[in-house]
């Protein structure tokens, strides 16, 4: 399953760390992300702002993500 989380701060961070360690996720793409997740392993940082909507809508279907 790929994940998108939405913003750029230390919750976020976290989120995305702790979902990568599930053997279920695939990617965890986050949007647009800081310096630290973009340290880690399969978290990708997306440089799509907050309120993009559309664009997250769009990036969410094009990239199969289920959460």
């Amino acid at each position: 399953m790929n994940i998108l989380i939405i913003g750029a701060g230390g919750r976020e961070h976290a989120l995305a760390w702790k979902a990568a360690q599930s053997p279920e996720v695939n990617t965890v793409y986050v949007a647009p992300g800081n310096a630290g997740t973009a340290m880690e392993n399969q978290c990708v940082n997306v440089a799509i702002n907050v309120d993009e909507f559309e664009a997250l809508a769009a990036f969410a279907r094009d990239h199969d993500v289920g959460l």
